[in-house]
């Protein structure tokens, strides 16, 4: 037990450093936690010490699959139903195509570049063609965007861009069972009575009892992703939609959120962004760079290509434009999720999944830094934060 509490400390120290180093340099705490987490995963592996961090241990893989839940879950309770429908149009337009230029665009890349069979193209061009939740979201809470018009758009087209993948991947790969059925049928159920146990609980023992609205939010999430899993799904996607039903009940309550966020925020999403980093096999992108180098400008260059276009008439502010196309050409949780399927199911070889991997991660880093840096829309950044915003809010969103 002891070898868990060293290890665990370990990561933390990681998380403080990189919150130093993403302070000084000006950049976003996750990217820096990935590529801090890259840092110690190539150290370790030339020094021969990487079993020594328990990169596959269960408690480190249940940590980090809650974070990624519960990000997930934040993101998803950013979009209220009455301003998403508003967006209806610009969220599916550019969330579709968003989805389909890097699927094709890549998937013939793998084809006839790099010359893999047609599974491994399309199992490639499916974990290509995602967009990272968590890293968006991480970066518009931590600008504030989270809070305005601009930022709720993003984060919609993000949910249509994956929702598409996870089809994608079930439609291509996954049977369709009656386990498939049977989530779909209680996913749905959830819309009808989920918001209302959630406000009766709230009404009658809320500010009564020791927490009792995270405990059950954590069992509705636990529990959807089980179900997910069971079916052949992941936990990340009843997650969103959860999310997605409750964003009325946690607007009217800022306390609350900002607890799930300092939980979430705090303890999970670094642990959860520090091993993304550290499972990047750094000494075989090195051995293989070109292979690399194309999956990751195929699928920055197809998303680019793809979404700006679309972009354009939506936004008119060129740094906006710019800066949406950017984090919408990220990727991370549901491509990597994708790799680890076809490398489990030998769709694609150990070679295969690192280079799928390290493309992914790459652009979960380098086109949200090329954001940040040169295309921040700081006008939007001058807006208040909202009233119902406590101080220690404030401080979390503009320090972070």
């Amino acid at each position: 037990m002891d070898s868990i509490y060293l290890l665990a400390s370990f990561w933390f120290l990681a998380a403080v450093l990189s919150t130093i180093l993403a302070n000084r340099l000006k950049i976003s705490i996750a990217l820096m936690e990935i590529m801090v987490g890259a840092a110690i995963g190539y150290a370790a592996y030339n020094l021969h010490l990487t079993d020594n961090l328990s990169l596959h241990a269960d408690w480190l893989k249940f940590c980090t699959g809650v974070g990624a839940i519960m990000l997930t879950f934040l993101a998803g309770a950013e979009l209220n139903p009455d301003v998403m429908k508003s967006k209806i149009k610009e969220v599916s337009v550019i969330g579709l195509i968003g989805f389909f230029a890097p699927f094709i665009g890549c998937s013939l890349i793998a084809y006839y570049l790099i010359g893999w069979n047609l599974q491994a193209s399309l199992l490639c061009g499916i974990a290509l063609s995602t967009t990272s939740m968590a890293v968006v979201y991480a970066v518009m809470l931590e600008y504030g965007f989270n809070k305005t018009e601009f930022g709720k758009g993003v984060l919609g087209s993000c949910f249509i861009n994956d929702l598409g993948t996870v089809i994608g991947l079930g439609l291509i790969f996954a049977p369709f069972t009656y386990k498939t059925i049977i989530f779909i049928a209680v996913t749905i159920s959830l819309i009808f009575i989920l918001p209302g146990i959630t406000n009766y609980l709230i009404k009658h023992f809320a500010y009564k009892t020791a927490a009792i609205r995270t405990k059950w939010i954590l069992f509705v999430l636990m529990s959807m992703g089980v179900l997910a899993l069971w079916s052949g799904s992941e936990p990340v996607l009843p997650a969103y939609v959860i999310g997605m039903l409750m964003a009325r009940t946690m607007e009217r309550d800022g306390h609350f959120v900002r607890r799930l966020r300092t939980l979430t925020v705090g303890f999970l999403t670094p642990l959860y962004f520090l091993r993304a980093g550290a499972l990047m096999s750094i000494s075989a992108l090195i051995a293989a760079p070109v292979t690399f180098i194309l999956l990751f400008i195929g699928k920055v260059i197809s998303k680019i290509f793809g979404l700006y276009p679309a972009i354009k008439n939506f936004r008119d502010d060129t740094k906006e434009k710019w800066y949406y196309t950017l984090l919408m050409s990220t990727g991370l949780t549901f491509g990597t999720i994708s790799a680890l399927f076809g490398l489990s199911h030998n769709i694609i070889s150990q070679d295969q999944y690192s280079y799928i991997v390290g493309a992914v991660i790459a652009s979960a880093v380098i086109p949200t830094l090329i954001a940040n840096k040169f295309f921040l829309p700081s006008h939007l950044l001058e807006q208040p934060i909202l009233d119902d915003q406590a101080p220690d809010e404030k401080d979390i969103i503009n320090k972070l």
